[in-house]
């Protein structure tokens, strides 16, 4: 079995974030490091950040620099990654891609602490860098221009310590003198672990870097801060520890300064950490923003003259996200990346945070202050982030198009959990929906002027009528003679000539509309009819019953005259025109499909007119045509170009078939021959297909023209990022669309389903997946879906957190504490009318003390189960456990002694110790739930051994997992009862999955183990196991003799029971040889095979057989705790697998990973990689020069085009 590994959502966690000029002097740009990609972001005209390039780097990313070159205006990356090399990158903005400029190597790979790559330090004028690793090594290199102003970097220079471990590393701001680093270490060698300030000195004259000097720190110190130097300001550093900001200078005495703490949260033996810092300089101004580990932020701003510091004033800004980085714009933007939970981009309201009224805590010195909503910050765009996901299930449900396939999925941690519903398709925000009279047949949009910037009217067609809408500050149904059209007919086009004229083409002729005065009738010939028509800026064509067509262009005095007729001989089917690319007067193609399964191709040139051009045959009858131009990254020649000039734009073909099927082909510019047909089965139902202009974003390869696909659903054909993508829309499935503005919906989309008219708009291109959050109270442990109802049952818990039900005396005091600070802040800015969102502040602000960590020496849990309902969207039913109770699993169960009745049974423990995970009472509780309202209704309660981490149900009786033991359970009248057990299992029971009769374990760290339960004897069997120690996090069972599976090392592998083994014990009926077996290399009698294994680079959480369409190929599908989703679809054809195989040789060679890991040593970090095949890096083919392409295919004995139809078909196999 050989399988394709693809990526179908990058990992959305943000691990390092960093902002500059990456693609031209003006923009503002974000690049950010998501563990095993690099991606920029940019703003976009709406204000809004917006994917500009994503690449895998086939490696870690453990740390991200940008730094400028003296005088330069483009900023270069600096990455640190698991490879052993630094490498520098700079943003191609023509290719749309990251290019590798230096990449040095210093060491072995993989993540060391002794090899550099986990810290970066640049000096601020970009003339040195220093990369560190977590004990001893410490290199820096010179960063200079050579006689071509090209890049270099020198050799590197050792500041190696040995015995030492770093906490942070920074550069100081010293002007243009020798560069200065500072980092955080401690000796291990010396007893009192004390850690140190150490400053490195490089001398540029003699060319090496000394140890200049050290100070001592606070024990706690775990940040730094460094402060503008030179002309801007005092130089030096801000030492972050615990609960205390210093300011250390060499030369001058220390200023500390107390961080203000929460009312609550405040534990004089818990000190309050520093995890982020941004800090914003301009001419003759800097602050600092610290953000602690509660996501308070704090204002840090220094008083001083003549380069001499006075004082340090901190102060209470605003309550956000906790983030991994932070980076302020120049446009006044505040963006917040995180770990876990989504990324956020704030405005700045104001500078000067607001006078908070500060008590001190017991201690005397120590400032607190009670949060609430924000005041200096208004959210202004968030970026979507599952991570982490925890688990989740592939779930149907019925949808307006049939069913629909969605994954659900646990996760965040404490106070950011929530059930994530993940869709297939992009995210849609309806502005509108309004009842129309009846079913329409045709919608249009059209502007008054060329130039006009937003649309006029919306035209709705009938079968007996039109309705004509104004569109303003509401949408408005106007009369004929304000409008000039027809409304007592059925309409079949609608568009705008020239600059100011519009036709409204219907059954009978057409109307020319020129202002109010101007309005020209033109008839039908002989009582005819019109059946179709298209047309563009300039042209019309219009099709008559019997098949002749009719040829209308727009003149030098703007009239619309007839050019051409042609006679068919046949109806026609459906038609289009090309657009008129800028600088010409007509555009060449016009497509007709006919009823005879066949699509022509005709010229409208004057000397050519209406010859034809091309041909191609179909298996079934044309529904609907589209000519398309796309500057496409899947071009014929494979290059690529930004620039946005239309000469190399291509132009497509696509074609909607009555079986459900889309062609698209390829239209050669010269002779009109149609090449490079592509098919893709998009549904039962015959295809529709409608042109939509998505808007400007202003980021070169994203939006422009494209093109919604409708069958059983919707979809979306548009160009992002230079790739043709197709991607299903997560709504209803619309009729008919159009593009829509107004100044309410910049870009927008409008269209009807069934009898009502809806305004839409899509959040981002490119994202193939959309996710609805519903939060949860506590951390997430396990799910299951309710078969029935569709509820889905979470077991949640935290630990060492206070319980929202049992400590409602604390929750009630700080909500009245908040409540007094809202009130105190209405009356000073004397706002009395936001009355309804004062709950809300109070209980967001009561749901965080209620997630605090308590006191290292108690052990307080708080748990609870919840019922959701993905239907309705929200949380039905919560059940809190006792006090200092834990949950850890849950499953549903149907017993064999009282069939017909599904049970819930939870596995908690009281007071867990996670030191050696160790309880005062562990339980297995049953309910039953009331499908009705999701209530849980108390069976009995079991008290157990362990805790139990693993359930299942088996034939009618209940499989739990606890520590080293595997037992049986039955449903008794007052408790469950015990049946039997095995005691063998090596480590701890992570899973348990049944198929049939057999039972596949998954323990914490020895693999897989297939189990039988001999019935007649009631016994529990280990009858074979893995020899590969994986320590387990995710599995699922394939077949009867194959499970696939995950580790907290980022492997997945597929391990088979050998066939000879399979057929002994399908033959052993009795179970005798099973018991005189002897164990093999202290484990199980027989060994599982490995058939396949590959690297993912993260852990893997979740992971289902199953298929993201209905009807589609099945696939292993896979989630990881960074938020990443991808899949693994076995091959069908050896031939596949060679084509493949040898695409990957090529691509490794020709294309080496961007940050200079080697690509089959990362995919092989663990064992070596086998039977997989790595589609991620053979879809970079996409983003080769055109050379490279060539030389590739040609090894291939393929075109550029046919190797990039080939993994445009694999992909659409699992998508």
């Amino acid at each position: 079995m050989y399988l394709y590994h693809l990526s179908l959502q990058k990992p959305t966690c943000v691990l390092q974030a960093v902002h500059g000029n990456f693609s031209s002097a003006t923009a503002q740009e974000v690049v950010v490091g998501r563990g095993r990609t690099v991606e920029l972001l940019r703003f976009d005209n709406a204000g809004k950040l917006t994917s500009v390039a994503a690449q895998d780097v086939f490696g870690l990313v453990r740390s991200l620099q940008a730094f400028r070159l003296t005088g330069g205006t483009l900023d270069y990356a600096v990455v640190g990654s698991d490879s052993g090399k630094i490498a520098i990158l700079r943003f191609d903005s023509k290719r749309n891609v990251f290019e590798k400029v230096h990449e040095e190597a210093f060491g072995r790979s993989g993540c060391r602490r002794i090899v550099p790559g986990q810290y970066l330090a640049i000096d601020p004028k970009g003339r040195a860098v220093m990369i560190g690793a977590v004990e001893k090594q410490k290199l820096v290199y010179i960063l200079n221009r050579d006689a071509n102003a090209k890049l270099t970097i020198s050799s590197p220079l050792e500041a190696h310590k040995g015995h030492t471990i770093t906490y942070a590393m920074v550069a100081l701001d010293v002007g243009f003198e020798n560069p200065l680093f500072v980092s955080l270490e401690v000796d291990y060698e010396d007893p009192k672990l004390t850690r140190k300030l150490v400053t490195y000195e490089l001398d540029l004259g003699l060319n090496h870097v000394v140890r200049k000097h050290q100070v001592l720190v606070d024990s706690t110190s775990s940040h730094l801060v460094p402060v503008p130097g030179g002309t801007d300001g005092p130089g030096g550093v801000l030492v972050c520890s615990h609960n205390v900001v210093t300011y250390k200078n060499a030369g001058y005495p220390d200023i500390e300064v107390r961080v203000p703490q929460r009312h609550g949260f405040y534990h004089p033996e818990h000190g309050l950490m520093i995890i982020c810092s941004a800090m914003h300089k301009q001419k003759g101004l800097f602050f600092f923003l610290l953000q602690s580990e509660l996501g308070d932020l704090y204002k840090v701003d220094l008083a001083y003259k003549d380069d001499i510091v006075e004082e340090v004033r901190i102060h209470y800004f605003d309550s956000v996200t906790p983030g991994n980085a932070m980076a302020v714009m120049r446009n006044g933007c505040l963006f917040v990346g995180s770990e876990f939970g989504e990324h956020f981009l704030y405005q700045f309201v104001r500078m000067d945070p607001a006078a908070h009224d500060y008590t001190l805590a017991e201690d005397g010195v120590t400032p607190l202050f009670v949060p609430t909503k924000l005041t200096n910050l208004i959210p202004v765009d968030k970026l979507d982030s599952a991570a982490p996901i925890l688990d989740t299930q592939v779930i149907t449900t019925p949808a307006a198009d049939g069913v629909l396939q969605q994954i659900v999925g646990l996760a965040g941690r404490g106070g950011q959990s929530s059930l994530r519903l993940i869709r297939h398709g992009l995210a849609i925000s309806e502005m509108a929906v309004s009842d129309l009279p009846a079913r329409p047949n045709g919608i249009w949009t059209v502007k008054a002027r060329s130039d006009d910037k937003y649309d006029k009217y919306i035209v709705v067609s009938f079968s007996n009528g039109t309705i004509v809408l104004s569109i303003g500050d509401t949408v408005d149904e106007v009369s004929d003679a304000e409008s000039g059209f027809l409304s007592s007919t059925s309409t079949l086009l609608v568009a705008l000539l020239g600059d100011d004229a519009i036709i409204q083409v219907h059954p009978n002729g057409i109307r020319y509309i020129r202002g109010v005065d101007q309005r020209i009738e033109w008839k039908t010939p002989g009582n005819r009819t019109i059946m179709h028509a298209c047309a563009n800026t300039r042209q019309v064509v219009i099709a008559l019953s019997g098949g002749d067509l009719l040829y209308f262009e727009l003149d030098d005095l703007g009239q619309l005259v007839e050019v051409g007729k042609k006679e068919l001989g046949h109806e026609v089917a459906c038609m289009d025109i090309a657009s008129i690319v800028k600088g010409r007067q007509r555009a060449r193609f016009l497509a007709v499909g006919d009823w005879n399964n066949t699509v022509r191709l005709f010229s409208l040139y004057p000397d050519e007119l209406f010859d034809r051009l091309g041909l191609q045959g179909l298996k079934a009858a044309p529904k609907s045509i589209c000519l398309l131009r796309s500057s496409l990254a899947g071009s014929v020649d494979g290059s690529r170009d930004f620039t946005g000039s239309q000469e190399q734009d291509e132009l497509y073909l696509s074609v909607g078939l009555q079986d459900g099927v889309l062609l698209r082909t390829v239209v050669d510019p010269a002779t009109g021959e149609l090449t490079d047909t592509r098919r893709r089965f998009m549904g039962t139902n015959p295809v529709s297909l409608f042109k939509v202009h998505l808007g400007n974003s202003g980021v070169p390869g994203c939006g422009g023209t494209a093109m919604v696909v409708r069958s059983n659903s919707c979809w979306l054909c548009y160009n992002h990022q230079g790739n043709y993508a197709i991607t299903p829309i997560s709504y209803v499935p619309l009729e008919s669309a159009t593009n829509f503005t107004s100044e309410q919906c910049v870009s927008g989309i409008v269209g009807h389903y069934e009898a009502s008219l809806r305004i839409l708009t899509i959040d981002r291109l490119g994202e193939h997946f959309n996710q609805v959050s519903i939060p949860l109270r506590y951390t997430p442990r396990q799910m299951v879906v309710h078969p029935e109802t569709g509820y889905a049952i979470v077991a949640e818990g935290d630990c060492k957190t206070i319980s929202i039900e049992h400590d409602k005396e604390q929750i009630e005091k700080v909500a009245s504490m908040v409540g007094a600070r809202i009130e105190q802040e209405k009356e000073s800015t004397m706002d009395m009318d936001e009355e309804e969102d004062d709950e809300e502040d109070v209980q967001t602000i009561c749901h965080a003390f209620a997630r605090q960590q308590l006191p290292t020496d108690d052990p307080s849990w708080a748990s609870c189960v919840q019922i959701v309902d993905p239907r309705k969207e929200e949380v039905i039913s919560t059940l809190e456990l006792g006090k200092g109770e834990g949950c850890f699993s849950v499953c549903l169960c149907e017993f064999a002694a009282q069939p017909g009745y599904t049970f819930v049974v939870v596995g908690s423990a009281k007071n867990v110790v996670m030191q050696g995970f160790k309880a005062e009472e562990s339980y297995l509780t049953v309910y039953q739930m009331n499908p009705a309202d999701g209530t849980l209704m108390l069976v009995h309660r079991t008290e157990v051994a362990h805790i139990p981490m693993a359930l299942a149900a088996y034939h009618g009786r209940l499989l739990v997992g606890m520590g080293t033991l595997l037992r049986v359970y039955d449903l008794g009248k007052k408790k469950l009862l015990l049946k039997c057990e095995n005691r063998n299992i090596p480590h701890a029971v992570r899973r348990i999955k049944v198929l049939a009769n057999r039972i596949y374990v998954l323990d914490m760290s020895t693999s897989i183990h297939f189990v039988h339960y001999a019935r007649s004897e009631n016994r529990l069997d280990i009858v074979a196991d893995d020899f590969v120690p994986h320590w387990m996090t995710s599995g699922d069972v394939l077949d009867y003799d194959t499970v696939a599976g995950g580790d907290k090392f980022g492997n997945f592998f597929v391990v088979r029971l050998p066939e000879n083994v399979a057929e002994s014990l399908k033959n052993d009926t009795t179970g005798n040889k099973r018991t005189l077996e002897q164990g093999y290399l202290n484990g199980a009698p027989n060994k599982l095979q490995t058939i396949a294994s590959f690297h993912v680079g993260e852990v893997l959480t979740g992971m289902q057989k199953t298929s993201l369409t209905p009807g589609g190929s099945e696939v292993v599908l896979y989630t990881t705790i960074l938020g990443a989703i991808g899949a693994f679809l076995p091959f069908a054809s050896r031939e596949d697998v060679d084509f493949f195989q040898h695409l990957e040789m090529h691509m490794r060679s020709e294309f080496p990973p961007l940050c200079g890991r080697d690509h089959l040593a990362f995919r092989s970090s663990y064992v070596p990689v086998k039977d997989a095949i790595d589609g991620d890096l053979c879809e970079q083919f996409a983003i080769l020069d055109s050379a490279k392409q060539n030389k590739i295919a040609e090894e291939l004995d393929r075109t550029p085009a046919e190797v990039q139809k080939k993994l445009e078909g694999i992909r659409q196999l699992i998508q």
